[in-house]
């Protein structure tokens, strides 16, 4: 029988009746003969209303405070679903992320896991019985608690199922695998048995929401076999629904492409007439980073009278910060102009196919001509082409694309 750790997001565990659902899954592993031990996020919508009452009492508040408010949210979830795996005859205890303990960095908001010591629940799970964690949290090296920035509970159920060496890591949420695009936009789009680390960290980065981009980055280091499924849906809970995250290595038969992703949280930042010398991208991508953008892809076009254009994107939360950088640095870089567009999107297409078969860009840039939409900006990795559009074709490109790539169901 197998190790599983089984994660359950905020829309899964909204409600009573939602958590007494969670618990008869749990129980039917249990009953299946599986070692269990579960992750659980907040209730669906508690996390942004403590937030916003940090928020409502201070704009700055103080971090650590912070991470002890919206850290509660967890610790009701897990408490609640212990009672209710015990009312229906599953031992079970709850566990804070203080109690085990999943010790982290002292970076509050936003802290990254450092080490997670799994022994006492490998005993106790061992021993029957069903330890039911907090997402989402963490200790520091203070003492304090840590939260791991939004989304965080996946990372925490990776992490828990590498050290506590499982056979696998279950990811149930309000949607029943990956999918070759967002199938809102394109009702043709299939679900994959199967994906790769690989792509589907490129797809996470790149704008798709299924999984969040450091669990993927943690399950491919650490190899832990992850599938995600739907807590929604009724079925097996063999591993035969959903779609599994793992090597590469396991995929017999591998796509040229597997998805289209988007993004439409993008902006675009040009500088016109730059000048062209040695140091101007280090000032300027360095005053950047030290207001913590975070700058995606760049493209330099030189000119013959010994200027340049840079143009480059962001986050668009990100755009006032980038504006009030960029200015500071007008008189010291002599640029002649500053020009943003938030109205943009970034569509990628993303494959492990595209080491061995040529012609993949081609593809994409043919689709888009094809429907008249200009491409602003291009971005390529070695399973992954992007481009930049204009917003307003972001669905039209999404469709051409799957269609283009023979992603459609039939």
């Amino acid at each position: 029988m197998a190790r599983i750790v089984m994660k359950f997001g905020g829309t899964s565990v909204a409600d009573l009746d939602r958590i007494r659902a969670v618990a008869q899954r749990v129980k039917r592993q249990r009953n299946a003969g599986h070692e269990v031990a579960v992750v659980v996020s907040a209730m669906s919508g508690t996390t942004n209303r403590l937030v916003g009452w940090c928020q409502a009492l201070s704009p700055l508040h103080d971090a650590r405070e912070y991470d002890t408010v919206v850290a509660t949210g967890e610790q009701v979830t897990t408490g609640l679903l212990a009672i209710a795996l015990q009312e229906i005859g599953v031992e079970a205890r709850s566990w804070q992320g203080w109690q085990i303990p999943i010790r982290t960095d002292n970076a509050h908001g936003k802290a990254r896991i450092a080490a997670i010591e799994g022994a006492e629940l490998i005993r106790r799970m061992q021993a029957g019985q069903v330890p039911v964690v907090s997402g989402f949290q963490g200790i520091a090296p203070t003492g304090r608690i840590t939260t791991l920035g939004r989304g965080g509970s996946d990372t925490s159920a990776v992490a828990l199922a590498a050290a506590l060496h499982a056979d696998r890591c279950d990811i149930y949420t309000d949607v029943d695998g990956v999918y070759t695009t967002d199938p809102r936009i394109v009702p043709k789009a299939r679900k994959l048995a199967k994906i790769s680390y690989e792509e589907m960290l490129e797809l996470a980065s790149v704008g798709a929401k299924v999984l969040q981009t450091r669990s993927v980055e943690l399950a491919m280091n650490e190899h832990v076999r992850v599938r995600v499924l739907s807590s929604f849906q009724d079925g097996p809970d063999d591993g035969a629904v959903g779609t599994l995250v793992v090597d590469e290595d396991e995929i017999v038969e591998k796509e040229i492409v597997s998805g289209i992703a988007y993004s439409r949280d993008e902006a675009k930042v040009v500088l016109r007439r730059v000048p062209d010398r040695p140091g101007i991208a280090a000032s300027v991508f360095g005053e950047l980073a030290q207001r913590s953008v975070n700058v995606d892809m760049i493209v330099q076009n030189a000119a013959a009278d010994g200027t340049t254009d840079l143009t480059f994107t962001l986050g668009k939360a990100d755009l006032p910060r980038a504006q009030a950088a960029l200015g500071a640095l007008a008189s010291q870089i002599g640029f002649a102009e500053l020009l943003t567009d938030p109205n943009v999107a970034k569509i990628s297409v993303v494959g492990v196919g595209m080491r061995s078969h040529a012609g993949v860009a081609n593809t994409m840039f043919r689709a888009l001509a094809d429907k008249a939409i200009n491409i602003q900006v291009i971005s390529t990795s070695e399973i992954k082409v992007s481009v930049l559009i204009a917003a307003e074709y972001t669905e039209l490109a999404v469709r051409a694309l799957h269609t283009a790539y023979g992603l459609d169901a039939d």
